[in-house]
């Protein structure tokens, strides 16, 4: 099984609503940092939203702010990332990561994709204006 598996991609209008999932397996889940970071064409990746699922600990890029809802499902072993109020700006490959290593609020001192483990294949959202 995958370390990761993202779903609940796709295009939409500017303004409109997904909600990416990530699901993961138990032990990648357990006590772990989960993070969506997003990569646009000839940019950088950038971190997103972060969670730890122990508790206690969420972040969120300035960009998405008040936009951006992350949460978690102990029961599903998935994190997921409502983004509501879209724009073209958002347009990006999203990535699902977890890592075991950035517990408590290490999950969002260090939140950089050289600082994850395990990874998930992408998947597209696309916002049109």
């Amino acid at each position: 099984q995958a370390p990761l598996v993202e779903s609940g991609g796709g295009s939409v209008q500017a303004g409109g609503s997904l909600r990416l999932s990530c699901a993961a397996s138990e032990y990648t889940y357990r006590d772990s940092c989960m993070g969506w970071f997003r990569q646009a064409p000839g940019k950088e990746r950038e971190g997103v939203a972060a969670l730890y699922t122990g508790g206690g600990s969420i972040y969120y890029a300035n960009s998405v702010k008040a936009r951006f809802t992350i949460s978690q499902d102990n029961a599903k072993n998935t994190v997921y990332l409502q983004m509501n109020d879209l724009k073209p700006e958002d347009t990006a490959m999203y990535y699902c990561a977890a890592d075991s290593s950035l517990v408590g609020s290490l999950c969002g001192s260090y939140f950089a994709p050289s600082q994850f483990r395990y990874w998930g294949q992408g998947i597209l959202v696309n916002v049109s204006s």
